[in-house]
């Protein structure tokens, strides 16, 4: 099982590159093209959704990014430093402001675009953070021999 690990300060413009970053590894461990798109596009959601968490509550953590590459499955978990995040957009806490009502809002369209574009994606969150984590299936190339 190979794996990549990307951090980065929680700045929209670092999103692009986590993008990038995951398509290459994507397209390494054997991920269809016709799908790459679909990666680019869901870690962007996952990546900006962290982004946006950690502006909103003022956490100077870096938003972490880890590539897993096993035999048959391409997975990414996209993990964020804010405690019970992804319960809120789950439907478990409410919202007290009409600041944090356009949050969750934002956070809640977030993850239904990427569980649009995601069959197996699970979020789960707890007093260290919150985390996405995505997969697809893989077909890595053969090792060719010389």
């Amino acid at each position: 099982m190979a794996t990549v690990e990307l951090r980065f300060s929680a700045l929209p413009e670092h999103v692009r590159t986590a993008r990038l970053v995951a398509a290459a590894v994507a397209r390494r461990a054997g991920v269809d093209e016709a799908v790459l798109d679909e990666v680019r596009l869901a870690v962007g959601e996952a990546c900006s959704r962290a982004v946006g968490l950690h502006e909103s509550h003022g956490i100077a953590a870096p938003v972490r990014v880890v590539l897993i590459e096993d035999e048959k499955k391409f997975s990414i978990e996209v993990g964020d430093e804010v405690p019970g995040a992804g319960g809120a957009a789950a439907g478990g806490a409410e919202a007290e402001g009409a600041g944090e009502t356009d949050a969750e809002g934002e956070d809640e369209m977030g993850l239904a675009v990427i569980s649009g574009l995601v069959d197996d994606v699970e979020v789960t969150s707890g007093e260290n953070g919150g985390r996405i984590r995505m997969s697809w299936p893989a077909h890595p190339a053969p090792v060719v021999l010389p």
